[in-house]
């Protein structure tokens, strides 16, 4: 494994100054429409509106860079962004054309250079590798970096001492991060524990892998869930759903638009569509029956507001 239980703590204790312990909610309506009881990680809560300021802190303030680049389509752009400014130093962010403006405008609110690309003819990783070796920056990926993924399960670490026995863990797939670092600790802390993820029916990257048994590439999703159009799992992250996610589901663009207005008329809380995408899993009984206590990660709340116009 890539990384352990104990990364995943030495990343909380790591991060504490940096991240809030978001609230962990449930529904009483949400759990009689989908059969479980619930108990959402509401990450949408955390600084920067998403989970990703725990891998990006946990990596810059291991790493103790002199300056950060990334590439980003909108919620690791912020949690770079503020991460390098809670240490001082200068972060650049690759973000492509079609990024939510709340998001780009976040990311330079927080102070950060962004680098505008075309996500359908350019390649991130080769301009932020570019613009690295330019400024002689260290390069803070988004989702398949050991440090990366062991400050992302820390959402998970966090909801298992809120609610020590649940019997399932949801979790939004992008590019693995997320999922990788929560099940680790999730399987670490209770090896009986049943660990999901679930994608965008039009974002099915780790889907076709895992029906493939290898990493599959696909083109660039259209989805609404923007957060979660990653074209291939993780080098790292991969390995890890493998072997500890029992399955992959599929919502689609309208299923995650019914949990979106479902949490906010019902829950009122604002979700982006990647950060309702587990929700929507549970909501429509993708998963399996009788799950029992299901911990639900919320992953985000950024969300335009004409796309929340548009519901």
């Amino acid at each position: 494994m890539t990384i352990t239980l104990d990364d995943i703590r030495a990343a909380a204790a790591r991060i504490s100054s940096i991240t809030h312990r978001t609230p962990v909610m449930t529904s009483r309506t949400f759990n009689s429409l989908s059969g479980v009881s619930a108990h959402f990680k509401c990450e949408n809560f955390q600084r920067g509106g998403a989970f990703k300021l725990r891998g990006a802190a946990n990596a810059i303030l291991a790493l103790k860079p002199a300056r950060v680049v990334a590439y980003s389509s909108g919620n690791h752009a912020q949690a770079v962004a503020i991460a390098a400014r809670e240490v001082g130093i200068q972060a650049t962010i690759v973000m492509p054309n079609d990024a939510p403006k709340s998001k780009v405008d976040g990311t330079r609110g927080y102070g950060a250079e962004v680098v505008i690309y075309d996500r359908l003819r350019e390649d991130r990783v080769a301009i932020g590798e570019a613009l690295a070796r330019e400024y002689n920056a260290t390069i803070i990926p988004p989702f398949d970096h050991p440090l990366v993924m062991a400050g992302q399960g820390t959402a998970a670490l966090e909801l298992i001492e809120a609610v020590p026995d649940l019997d399932a863990l949801v979790v939004c797939v992008g590019g693995g991060g997320l999922i990788s670092g929560c099940a680790t600790a999730a399987k670490s802390l209770n090896p009986n524990i049943r660990v999901f993820g679930v994608e965008p029916s039009d974002g099915n990257d780790t889907w076709l892998s895992l029906q493939a048994g290898h990493q599959v590439h696909i083109d660039p999703p259209t989805t609404i869930a923007d957060g979660l159009r990653a074209q291939s799992p993780g080098k790292l992250t991969f390995p890890i759903v493998q072997q500890l996610v029992e399955q992959v589901v599929l919502v689609t663009d309208d299923e995650i638009r019914a949990a979106m207005k479902f949490a906010l008329l019902r829950m009122k809380i604002l979700i982006e569509p990647s950060g309702a995408v587990a929700m929507a899993a549970v909501l429509h009984q993708k998963l399996p029956p009788n799950l029992g206590r299901v911990g639900i990660i919320v992953s985000g709340g950024n969300v335009d507001f004409e796309v929340l116009q548009s519901l």
